[in-house]
């Protein structure tokens, strides 16, 4: 289909060739901000006062009135190729009347298998392996000497967020003979722990995992004191949001109640734990270890606490790409991939599908401001 109003559309940055190319299919005019670093914030000012019907983002860009102000006149979609949208000001969307839209749902996997590999990878101690092969400091073979890793396989795991991806990590989880708690500070989805506990009982029942293993809801204190691993999922709420924030939910007082030998495992927003504290409880020995994929504030700055190199042994840090799969990102299928969930959002809003209703489109998220 070719698109004769010949929209303009702005990308802060690449999404991928088939996208890119699906936009220009429909003959829209894209241009697209080559990175890879962010673009300044008055360069998308003024990209969008020159008229852009679409403006791509991604999560460094900061969205609010300034930009809602310079497209007032023709801005009709702001599509984030992200789950996450904290970078937009919803009420400043809403005021203007604006949809914008997220890729949520496509990179639950992706985002649950990279938090699996991360655990594994900070519990048996893989970089410090390798690293000591290729520097040639590997004396010998022995039995358990120069370190011991810890195992994944029958331990505790805590979720702390039993949203799409926590769920995701419920399943990987459950698949290694661990016993999940789970909290979730707003809903909790019984029927998925139910159907879990289910195929748990059948493995045991059919000799496939040698030992039982269980499932539950618990409060956040148990899951924090009993847990070997806590994994984090939930999204970022700040203290004027919610009464129950989610900013430094890992903190001096939550890491003090996990066990020395528990690890921390975070993929879901930066800000969620205190740095400085997680730094300090690894140098102190509070906690075993920790692996995070999120900071707060990326790229992680040179002077970062978590950089200290007498815990680069106990810390793994990764740059924020849980996601980074192949078919996750860069699919130009919409069920399969952000890049394409991006693109089609922007079409359905710019070609007025759906009846031209942004409340019954399915990737905008401030359905609100256009419900009647």
């Amino acid at each position: 289909m070719t698109n004769e109003k010949g929209f303009r559309i702005f990308a802060t940055s690449r999404i991928g060739a088939p996208a890119e190319n699906r936009l220009r299919e429909h003959g829209y005019d894209l241009e697209v901000f080559e990175g890879p670093e962010a673009p300044p914030k008055s360069l998308i000012i003024e990209k969008v006062k020159s008229g852009v019907d679409g403006l791509i983002t991604t999560l460094r860009d900061r969205i609010d009135a300034e930009i809602f102000e310079a497209g007032k006149e023709t801005l009709k979609v702001v599509a984030q190729i992200a789950v996450g949208f904290d970078n937009i000001n919803r009420a400043d969307a809403n005021k203007y009347r604006i949809p914008f839209t997220h890729t949520a749902d496509v990179l639950t996997e992706a985002t649950a298998e990279f938090a699996f590999f991360m655990m594994g990878m900070v519990a048996r101690k893989m970089y410090e392996s390798e690293r000591l092969v290729r520097e040639q400091r590997w004396p010998s073979w022995h039995p358990f000497l120069p370190f011991l890793g810890d195992e994944v396989t029958g331990k505790t795991i805590a979720i702390i967020g039993t949203g799409r991806i926590g769920l995701a990590m419920i399943k990987k989880c459950s698949g290694f003979d661990m016993n999940i708690l789970c909290y979730d500070p707003a809903y909790q989805n019984n029927d998925y722990v139910n159907g879990i506990q289910e195929v748990m009982d059948l493995r045991y029942a059919r000799g496939i995992q040698k030992e039982k293993t269980a499932i539950k809801y618990v409060e956040v204190e148990e899951a924090l004191r009993t847990a070997d691993y806590v994994s984090i999922h939930v999204p970022l709420l700040l203290p004027s949001e919610t009464e129950k924030p989610t900013y430094h939910f890992i903190n001096e007082k939550t890491l003090k109640l996990m066990k020395p030998t528990a690890y921390l495992i975070n993929t879901s927003r930066g800000p969620v734990v205190d740095e400085k504290a997680l730094a300090k409880a690894l140098k102190e020995k509070t906690i075993a270890g920790a692996a995070l994929d999120v900071f707060e504030k990326e790229p992680l700055p040179a002077d970062s606490p978590l950089l200290d190199p007498e815990i680069a042994d106990r810390t793994r840090l990764f740059h924020h790409f849980a996601s980074g799969g192949q078919i996750t990102r860069l699919s130009v299928d919409p069920e399969k991939g952000m890049a394409g969930r991006t693109a089609q959002a922007v079409i359905d809003i710019l070609e007025g599908r759906y009846d031209g209703d942004p409340a019954r489109m399915p990737y905008v998220v401030n359905k609100e401001a256009f419900a009647k």
